[in-house]
């Protein structure tokens, strides 16, 4: 069983030492973090969001992250892929604000990677990004929210998409499926179309029928109405894509030796997509806290606990979407069970679901 620390949201005074921040450096101070940075060259790894987005982790959180692991002798450096073109500073992730650099984890021109081969399905290469493989330490800075193909994004989500390449990403992303679609049996009625409450799926200029597996929730509206069969659902449902996470991030943290890793999941402005679509609904939940701990299993069993379908606000989700009647809230927002990608983790070797919650107050 794991120890998982948690700083809660709730306060019982108003006082400045009661606010998250404050709690925040009190975690970092009790969690051991301070003798496993000394020394080392340390990536925090965080999604610096894009758009106008502005649910990603708050500037101040992570200059307080930063100021930590310089305090403690570490030297440390924020990254994420696309940095360039998603122009942190205009969030508030900048060098001058955070006193570190931000930089892309796959150079400039995302060439800067090691490629460690793999044989699962159409996922055959890990490229780990270079600035990732050459730091001493890693630090898996994540936002808690929705993600419309694996149910959650969480620390799995911030390693597995975004200390890989371009190549790695499509190969994963390759792994989504569900839905079948039999050209010969189409007849373009477009009632599947008409079905779609989510904007899921569309007939290409060559008539072949598209799914954006982001969207759809595999509520099977589509394969109900279809009059000749011509959509069914595929046997293997959406795990693949949340085996491949869980492999894609077992081949990137086993580049650190043992105990170089620190996960930090930031469960404010929960929203029901990820952070790469460029901008921010409300939230879904009320803000929970801060988990974090060195397995990272038990991290993401954790966050994925926390957040309670009787919490739901109901302004966080587009108005008329339906849910799905049972489940875990982003299983029934999304139609993937987090649960899964918690599963597959644990299989790879990752960690163990089991914790126990220290509360720093």
């Amino acid at each position: 069983m794991s120890e998982v620390y948690f700083s809660p949201m709730a306060f019982s005074r108003y006082e400045a030492s009661q606010t998250l921040p404050e709690k925040f450096s009190r975690m970092l101070a009790a969690c051991g973090l301070a003798e496993a940075v000394r020394g080392k060259k340390v990536a925090i790894k965080m999604h610096v969001g894009q758009g106008v987005s502005y649910s990603t982790i708050p500037p101040i959180f992570v200059r307080k992250l930063v100021q930590f692991v310089q305090e403690n002798g570490g030297e440390c450096f924020i990254t994420d892929h696309y940095v360039a073109h998603r122009r942190p500073y205009e969030r508030g992730y900048s060098e001058a604000g955070l006193g570190c650099p931000v930089l892309d984890d796959c150079g400039y021109f995302g060439k800067y990677f090691y490629t460690i081969e793999t044989d699962y399905k159409k996922l055959r290469h890990v490229d780990v990004a270079g600035l990732i493989y050459d730091a001493d330490f890693m630090i898996d800075f994540s936002h808690v929210k929705g993600h419309g193909a694996c149910g959650y994004g969480g620390a799995c989500k911030n390693i597995a998409m975004g200390c890989v390449t371009d190549r790695t990403r499509h190969e994963i992303h390759s792994l989504e499926g569900g839905l079948l679609w039999n050209g010969d049996k189409c007849v373009h009625c477009n009632k599947c179309l008409d079905a779609c409450n989510h904007y899921a799926n569309h007939f290409g200029e060559d008539g072949a029928y598209h799914v954006n597996y982001h969207n759809c929730t595999l509520c099977q509206h589509c394969v109900k109405v279809c009059p000749t069969g011509a959509i069914t659902l595929d046997s293997h449902d959406y795990t693949d894509f949340q085996t491949g996470m869980a492999l894609c991030t077992k081949a990137v943290c086993n580049t650190f030796a043992p105990g170089n890793i620190f996960y930090i999941n930031v469960l404010t402005q929960i929203t029901a997509l990820c952070d790469c679509w460029g901008m921010t609904t409300p939230s879904l939940v009320p803000d929970i806290g801060i988990l974090s701990g060195w397995d990272m299993v038990s991290v993401e069993q954790a966050s994925v606990d926390a957040i309670k379908m009787e919490n739901l606000i109901p302004e966080g989700i587009p108005q008329g979407m339906e849910l799905r009647s049972e489940g875990h809230l982003f299983y029934r927002l999304h139609g993937k069970d987090p649960y899964v990608q918690i599963e597959k983790l644990q299989d790879a070797g990752l960690g163990t679901k089991d914790y126990t919650l220290t509360i720093i107050k």
